[in-house]
């Protein structure tokens, strides 16, 4: 089964901001969102232990608990452990991602991608997670944003141990799918390269958006389609810096990055477009993406999203864009613009 045979739609909930990123969220809060999304009618929920270590996942399973579980799908992801044990937030190494859960839980996280470690996240996701039962397993950021010139020692040990645990699962049928949840395109090109592990589709966070497209297009979308994979595109906004946020890819925008912004939000305004139908429906353009996965932590953003997948957005606008240098012009465009 292809994932998007496994997605029940088009728009998905990314868990990210319910472990605290960037902000300490109320716990009623938290829930609250994730009850408008079920409201909506979103059925898929991306989560990892990574968030808030452990702090989404607990979330998520006690606002699902009540939800019949024939009716949602669930991705979580595998590479990290979460410990009891306790340890200095600010003293972890987060690589670029720097301290985005610092108002997490304070639990010691311990990398590990080997057969053994992958199949105790598992373990320990689906405990968090209330629910006997995870469909999508994504390999957690084997990549340079996190491990800089170590990442291919530590892709390297991924491939002995997770992706091999993760094919043998998948084909024993204890889940359905696996891939990489990455915010690079290398690791993607490299697995694809790979001769006997055999992905699924692939999470590519922040790298198919109005604001960074570029790199995906060219060297992971073509094979991505020609292998009737699948991407799941995650931080559609960029971090919010497409929809007025203060951050792009986890760190404060870059005057050229805020530059950029404000050329797509002229052309928005003159055509009365909403910045998030922009990011949303610019990303599902594309024949190989099978979902995106906003994230949000108040449920009035759930509606934001909802009103923007359905936003009536003119041919013209997509042309401007394009005319602008806004987007690339290889870039496949919402109804063939």
């Amino acid at each position: 089964m292809t994932l998007k045979g496994i997605l029940p739609g088009r728009l998905g909930f990314g868990a990210a901001p319910l472990g605290n990123m960037f902000r300490d969220i109320p716990e009623a809060e938290a829930l609250a969102t994730v009850e408008a999304a079920w409201a909506d009618g979103i059925r898929y929920f991306d989560n990892a232990p990574f968030y808030g270590a452990g702090l989404a996942e607990l979330r998520m399973g006690e606002a699902l608990s009540s939800k019949p579980r024939s009716e949602y799908v669930i991705s979580t992801k595998v590479g990290r452990i979460i410990l009891d044990e306790i340890e200095d937030v600010a003293a972890r190494d987060l690589g670029e991602k720097g301290d985005v859960f610092k108002h997490g839980r304070p639990n010691r996280l311990v990398n590990d991608y080997s057969h053994d470690a992958t199949l105790r996240s598992i373990e320990d996701s689906l405990k968090r997670l209330k629910t006997d039962r995870i469909e999508i397993v994504w390999v957690h950021d084997v990549a340079q944003d996190f491990y800089g010139d170590e990442w291919l020692a530590v892709f390297e040990s991924a491939r002995k141990g997770a992706f091999a645990a993760l094919d043998r699962l998948r084909d024993e049928g204890v889940i359905m799918a696996w891939g990489l949840g990455v915010n690079r395109v290398e690791p993607i090109e490299l697995l694809l390269a790979l001769q006997g592990p055999r992905p699924d589709g692939f999470l590519l966070a922040g790298r198919y958006t109005l604001l960074d497209h570029e790199r995906a297009l060219q060297r992971v979308m073509p094979m991505v389609a020609e292998r009737n994979l699948g991407i799941v595109v995650g931080g559609p906004y960029s971090s919010g810096a497409l929809v007025g946020g203060p951050n792009f890819e986890y760190a404060p925008a870059t005057p050229q990055i805020l530059d950029r912004v404000a050329a797509i939000r002229a052309i928005a305004d003159r055509h009365r477009i909403s910045m998030k139908a922009a990011g949303l429906q610019f990303a599902l353009a594309n024949p190989a993406v099978a979902a995106v996965i906003p994230g949000a932590s108040q449920p009035k953003r759930i509606a934001e999203d909802g009103a923007a997948l359905r936003e009536a957005v003119p041919t013209e606008f997509w042309h401007e864009l394009r005319q602008a240098g806004l987007v690339s012009r290889e870039a496949p465009l919402p109804g063939g613009a």
